[in-house]
């Protein structure tokens, strides 16, 4: 298995989206949204390189301050 050398997370505020990288974002080349409002972001092998949660802060689970834990395996 491939070692994720480095995952990018970046909330936008304004679209409501949480976005996850375990590649470069500039090698997506196709995207897949699933049912959970969840958009799979595909490289041009189709290995998944990333997602995008829509409507992230509708879960109610964000709150201001909240911590987040960062594991580094």
């Amino acid at each position: 298995m491939e070692k994720v050398k480095k995952i990018k997370v970046s909330f936008d505020r304004e679209a409501n989206t949480l976005d996850v990288w375990f590649d470069e974002p500039k090698k997506e080349f196709v995207c897949e949204e699933t049912a959970d409002e969840v958009i799979l972001k595909k490289d041009k092998k189709g290995k998944v390189i990333g997602f995008e949660k829509i409507n992230f802060l509708a879960l109610n689970v964000w709150k201001k301050n909240q911590p987040v834990e960062v594991v580094v395996g």
